[in-house]
């Protein structure tokens, strides 16, 4: 047992003896006054009435023949026998006479009693011990303020190993062999090579970072430290480098072992870009961190591994080699990653013979591990919904909507002028995504509100790559407006549905003109320094390095891009204005299409017009 936690324990008894002490005392107490002088005494004694006394101490228990009990108290040092006899009264056992014993209480009895007259002080003794305790270990816990809060984990059970990991086959290399090294220094030692002092693991959020720090912990049988940088930050400077020292001690005195920080860049931000100076908590935080790092023993082998998917904010102390030796980026699974993700979470769950994982990966570009894990939870959770034994291909194909675009709104109210809007709004995109050269075939449109969206049209690319053409850009500003222009052309007005599609186009665009140098006038130039969050996809700031007058020409450059396009969105929709109305028609009864239903309504030919305006 915590040794502590008996202490309060015993506290606590104390307590609860001393209250059941002072309610016993209380319970026992005589109800209504029984107390006689010893003159009643005697002379109930002398009349007869008295049958028995029990002397107990100074107290005397006098029962009478009438089955009452008086109490009488005598003066000290005073023999009840010789006063009865003096006045009279025989005493002993038999007819008329009076028996005197002693009182028959057990030992156990009179301690019983003596806690019982002293029940209030022990009472109020307790409280007194029990708010110092408290005190105490108010002191102990400020003491214990700057002491490390990582979890420690033991290798003997390992929950994660690398078989559940999938899609960052590189990163399992690079790990693989750092539990090869705690295993077998001496394989590595004997040619010289030093044990890495860190590895560092920058991705986007949900790419797998934590999941394979916990399986190098399983794989590894060693002990595992585990904490976020957020813990060692307080509000009192100091505290952080006390916990770090403290994190590096217990690591040092179990090595081998391995500290995993999760979300280092909370404390190891660049010095000098806050607000605190040099005396900041955050910057001790990193110097001491930065310490412990390069103050290694060549004899400890103690890993730290590092999550982040902030690398661009890091101190570049904190990169260098001798703390981080390795950098293991951790992208987004390609199109075979996802399937191999898939299966891994797909383990123990229920599915159908048919199911192609293969398939469904296609349809997740994109997706992070930990969207794939809830992509197939949401699909055990939906077959459950509907009663199912097993998780089908329709359970799949709707959790890919639900973490794509969310869960339908099947209560949103729509009207017929609104859902027509909306039918030849998301009809436009994909005629004119089919119809466009080097455009992403087309693989889903619906017009079923999901989230904030009324309706989507999906593309997905024939081959997934790193790499994107001018052309390829253009057909996707084309498609992407081919919402408004088919709203244009059918009810000669636009709405507020295309302002997304809008953001889009205007930021391929200009990225086109300013960033990958595809304007044939300002040639082939990179325009404005950009500062971004590397994984998370946000633009911080942009400082300028042109002047008025290049602007200008951006801003025209942009425009003009953009109105060509939306001419030859035009220009598609009306030369195809027959399939737009199929399409739409096809929407507005059955809302989704997909598949070989799809495929039919772009391609096959029409004789005549099916809705007329």
């Amino acid at each position: 047992m915590n040794p502590k936690m008996f202490r309060n324990s015993f506290v606590y008894l104390v307590v609860f003896v001393a209250v059941v002490a002072v309610l016993f005392s209380y319970l026992q107490s005589p109800v209504g006054d029984t107390t006689r002088s010893l003159g009643w005494m005697i002379d109930e004694a002398k009349a007869g009435n008295v049958f028995e006394i029990e002397v107990s101490g100074d107290k005397l228990k006098v029962s009478t023949i009438d089955q009452r009990q008086f109490t009488v108290v005598k003066e000290p040092n005073v023999s009840v026998v010789s006063m009865l006899v003096e006045a009279g009264v025989s005493v002993g056992e038999g007819q008329g006479k009076v028996d005197v014993k002693p009182s028959g209480g057990s030992t156990l009895g009179s301690i019983f009693g003596f806690l019982i007259s002293f029940a209030p002080l022990i009472f109020f003794g307790a409280i007194l011990i029990f708010f110092m305790r408290q005190a105490q270990g108010g002191n102990n816990q400020a003491m214990n303020f700057g002491r490390s809060r990582a979890k420690m984990f033991l290798g003997n059970q390992p929950a994660v190993s690398f078989s559940d990991v999938a899609g960052v086959e590189e990163a399992k290399i690079e790990l693989e062999e750092i539990v090869e090294f705690l295993k077998f220094p001496e394989k590595f030692s004997n040619l010289g090579a030093k044990i890495p002092s860190g590895v560092l693991l920058v991705g986007p959020p949900g790419g797998g970072k934590t999941l394979l720090a916990r399986a190098v912990a399983g794989e590894a049988e060693v002990p595992f430290f585990s904490i976020s940088g957020s813990e060692f930050v307080e509000m009192f400077v100091g505290v952080g480098a006390s916990r770090v020292r403290d994190l590096f001690d217990q690591a040092k005195r179990n090595n081998p072992s391995i500290v995993f920080v999760d979300e280092i860049d909370a404390v190891g931000r660049h010095r000098g870009a806050g607000l605190g100076g040099g005396h900041d908590e955050r910057e001790q935080t990193l110097n001491q961190i930065l310490v412990e790092m390069d103050g290694f023993d060549s004899t400890t082998n103690v890993i730290v591994i590092a999550a982040t998917n902030r690398p661009d904010i890091l101190d570049p102390a904190l990169l260098r080699p001798g703390r981080f030796d390795r950098r293991v980026t951790i992208d987004l699974p390609d199109v075979k990653g996802r399937a191999d993700i898939l299966k891994v979470h797909s383990k123990g769950k229920p599915l159908q013979n048919d199911i192609d994982m293969e398939l469904v990966s296609k349809q997740t570009p994109g997706f992070s591990g930990a969207d794939l894990a809830n992509l197939i939870n949401e699909a055990a959770i939906l077959a459950a919904r509907r009663n199912k034994k097993s998780v089908g291909y329709d359970e799949l194909t709707e959790a890919v909507d639900r973490v794509f675009a969310g869960p339908e709104r099947k209560s949103r109210l729509v009207t017929e002028r609104e859902k027509k809007t909306t039918a030849y709004h998301e009809a436009g995109h994909a005629l004119v995504g089919h119809l466009t050269p080097d455009a992403d075939p087309v693989q889903k449109v619906t017009i079923v509100s999901r989230g904030m969206m009324g309706g989507y049209t999906r593309f997905l690319p024939k081959e997934e790559s790193n790499l994107r053409t001018k052309s390829q850009l253009i057909s996707s500003i084309k498609a992407a407006l081919g919402g408004r222009a088919a709203e244009d052309i059918v009810f000669g007005d636009i709405s507020t549905g295309a302002s997304n599609d809008l953001e889009q186009v205007t930021n391929i665009a200009r990225r086109m003109i300013t960033q990958y140098g595809m304007s044939e006038s300002l040639g082939p130039l990179t325009l404005g320094k950009r500062e971004e969050m590397v994984f998370l996809g946000r633009e911080i700031s942009e400082q300028r390095n042109y002047g008025e007058k290049v602007a200008d020409e951006i801003d025209q450059e942009v425009s003009t891009l953009v109105a060509d396009c939306y001419k030859d969105a035009i220009q598609i929709l009306t030369n195809n204005r027959a399939k737009l109305d199929r399409l739409a028609a096809f929407l507005i009864e059955e809302e989704t299409a997909e598949g070989e239903a799809l495929d039919r309504l772009l391609d096959d030919p029409i004789d005549e017009p099916t809705v007329s305006d």
